[in-house]
């Protein structure tokens, strides 16, 4: 079974979640597609309080909640990409929402403004044409692409996403 994997990354507001959520839409017609969402402040919540399984992960305990329609798992612990890559099982194609150290190709996205600060660890940018990449120093073997233009941006995952 041959995995793919690409990572997203991009300051706070800069259409991330917008993006993927776009790729995984066209991906998902061929592909079967798994997304990884990084939450560096710990402000997700994944259940309801009062819940049997709001309580059962409130012990610290790794549980697994089986319905007919989905399986949801939480667990207390920090997990590597390998470690969540075996736990999703088959997928053809895995988009990655930040998680910034991971070795995966990447594209840093930005709206208004690029914060340089980002392409030292990215493969290529997506902007819109509220910005003008003459006025910035992005290295030559960054790949530029439209915000705008999902099919293009699937192309470049297709030829760049690296096997996991």
């Amino acid at each position: 079974m041959r995995r793919y994997a690409v990572a997203f990354t991009g300051p706070s507001g800069s259409g991330k979640t917008t993006l993927i959520e776009k790729v995984a839409k066209e991906l998902i017609k061929t592909k079967e597609v798994a997304v990884i969402k990084h939450d560096p402040k710990d402000k997700a919540s994944f259940d309801t309080e009062g819940k049997d399984s709001y309580k059962f992960s409130q012990t610290g305990a790794e549980v697994v909640v089986i319905s007919p329609t989905r399986t949801t798992y939480f667990s207390k612990r920090e997990k590597s990409l390998d470690e969540v890559v075996s736990m999703l099982g088959h997928f053809d194609i895995l988009l990655v929402e930040g998680l910034k150290t991971l070795p995966l190709p990447r594209i840093a996205i930005f709206r208004n403004k690029i914060d340089e600060s980002y392409l030292g660890f990215s493969e290529a940018i997506a902007i819109d044409d509220t910005i003008n990449p003459k006025e910035y120093n992005i290295p030559k073997e960054i790949d530029i692409l439209n915000l705008n233009d999902t099919n293009n941006i699937i192309a470049w995952i297709e030829k760049n996403a690296k096997e996991v």
